[in-house]
């Protein structure tokens, strides 16, 4: 179904065939249209707002339909890029979105919070050219948004059942990508959340105004009519235990319970109050309502918000810290911000809200006022060094440059570890020094049939890489049941 006439869509093929490589080159890439800063701060509503129609028509033209489409080899669930992107070209929308969906069981999460500039997008051929690639992931969020926006029912046909039970831990985007699979080959998916709702990192790590959770519900509601059924609350190793699900008769448990136990610096201080980890921070506001009309969760606010970290997670918690209420809200890290591993649109976005970024600079103490709550902290100032094995140049302290800062809050954002509970709930599993759990190429586990991919492998990855491991461990699985 498109809102593309029959009569439009020949006049767009026609016009298709008749532009050359060079016409359709000199199109200048779409822009996102973007709510205003002043007013994005005192809101949770989405920051971007998606391309109209007629962007999209007209960004799916600047395709220059590689016959080696290189766009493919950088992303890690093998989206058919050239075949979405030609169906919106030729208005046929649905028809994008059911190309998205063949190996993305996540194509509106994907198009909104996928680093496209470092994977896909970072292979199109017009970087050879000198000018900006292909906007791949808006034209990806705008198929995978165009059927819920216009209340278009899609069938989805439910495979016949083989009867093998399945069992995945945790329902983040690796497990939502592995259930996913599995489903359609027939299997008997249940996914065990310990949380009281489904989606994992995508609910209660990523605010609302990057990622709607009406956007992840619709993508969880289309895995439930393949048969994917889910259990709340429910924590394996607590409330189940392995043996439980051996004897409830799962032949294969993927585990993918992500990354959820936050990190520290380990500098005096870090137990005073106000002082919390971004994974306390973002999950009391996002998953449990803090802050918000109507919902009684308590979180800590400030005037003065320092935030730890130069990643995508501390770009979300210093935004969040806008919308509730912070005057200042800083990001300290200490490197240059040309080393922020964080996207560069989240970067910007930040600026515009009104974020000051201090770089080159490391908290290495929190003072704390009589009553022990944070008020100051003590910054060294850094210069780059050498570069480090992340390829980085390391930070290196200036000697004697140390400020210090007047603050009420201090979020930390500076890495997560996997929670031990579920590689310590099972006995014979082999666990890396770093509490990861130790798999094959095949993503397989030292205890056979039992399969493990996303942060809880990882240690930390984007969503997208956490969604290629559930495709990549699906058909592990499925190959090995098949014999």
């Amino acid at each position: 179904m498109s809102t593309i006439s029959p009569r439009d869509a020949k006049w767009r093929e026609e016009l298709r065939a008749s532009m050359t490589a060079k016409e359709r080159t000199a199109i200048a890439r779409a822009k996102m249209p973007e709510l205003d800063p002043d007013y994005r701060v005192t809101c949770s509503e989405e920051v971007n707002q998606g391309l109209s129609q007629e962007q999209a028509l007209v960004e799916a033209t600047r395709c220059l339909d590689c016959p080696d489409p290189q766009c493919m080899t950088g992303c890690p669930v093998s989206i058919n890029i050239p075949g979405f992107i030609k169906n919106i070209e030729r208005g046929e929308f649905s028809q994008a979105t059911a190309v998205l969906k063949e190996t993305s069981a996540l194509p509106a999460v994907c198009g909104r919070v996928c680093p496209q500039e470092r994977q896909c997008e970072s292979r199109c051929i017009y970087n050879k050219m000198k000018r900006e690639p292909v906007a791949i992931g808006y034209l990806e969020r705008f198929a995978a948004d165009y059927q819920r926006l216009h209340g278009i029912n899609e069938e989805i046909a439910r495979p016949d059942s083989n009867g093998i039970k399945i069992a995945v831990i945790g329902s983040g985007p690796a497990g939502l990508s592995f259930a996913g699979d599995m489903a359609k080959r027939g299997y008997e998916v249940t996914v065990f959340e310990a949380l009281h709702q489904i989606g994992g990192v995508l609910k209660y790590g990523i605010p609302e105004y990057r990622l709607p959770n009406a956007v992840v519900d619709v993508e969880i509601d289309a895995l439930k009519e393949l048969g994917v059924t889910f259990i709340k609350d429910c924590i394996v190793g607590k409330t189940l235990s392995y043996e439980d699900l051996e004897n409830q008769g799962f032949k294969g448990i993927f585990v993918a319970s992500g990354a959820g136990l936050p990190r520290f610096m380990g500098i005096k201080g870090e137990n005073l109050i106000g002082v919390m980890s971004s994974n306390e921070y973002l999950t009391r506001i996002n998953l449990m309502g803090a802050g918000h009309k109507g919902w009684d969760t308590p979180v800590l606010l400030g005037k003065r918000v320092a935030v730890i970290g130069g990643g995508n997670t501390a770009m979300d918690s210093v935004r969040t810290a806008r919308r509730m209420g912070a005057e200042v809200a800083m990001i300290v890290y200490r490197r240059s911000e040309a080393e922020m591993p964080a996207r560069l649109e989240e970067v910007r976005h930040a600026k515009e809200e009104g974020v000051t970024f201090m770089t080159l600079s490391n908290p290495i103490e929190y003072l704390g006022d009589e009553n022990g709550r944070v008020n100051k902290m003590r910054v060294q100032r850094m210069k780059l060094g050498e570069p480090d094995a992340s390829g980085r140049r390391s930070p290196v302290p200036i000697e004697g440059a140390i400020d210090e800062i007047d603050v009420d809050i201090v979020i930390v954002s500076v890495g997560v570890s996997p929670n031990p509970l579920i590689p310590h709930s099972f006995s014979g599993l082999d666990i890396s020094q770093k509490g990861t759990i130790t798999v094959n190429d095949n993503l397989e586990s030292s205890i056979p049939m039992l399969f493990a991919g996303g942060d809880i492998v990882r240690g930390g990855a984007t969503v997208i890489l956490a969604m290629g491991d559930g495709r990549k461990a699906a058909a592990a699985m499925h190959e090995k049941l098949s014999k």
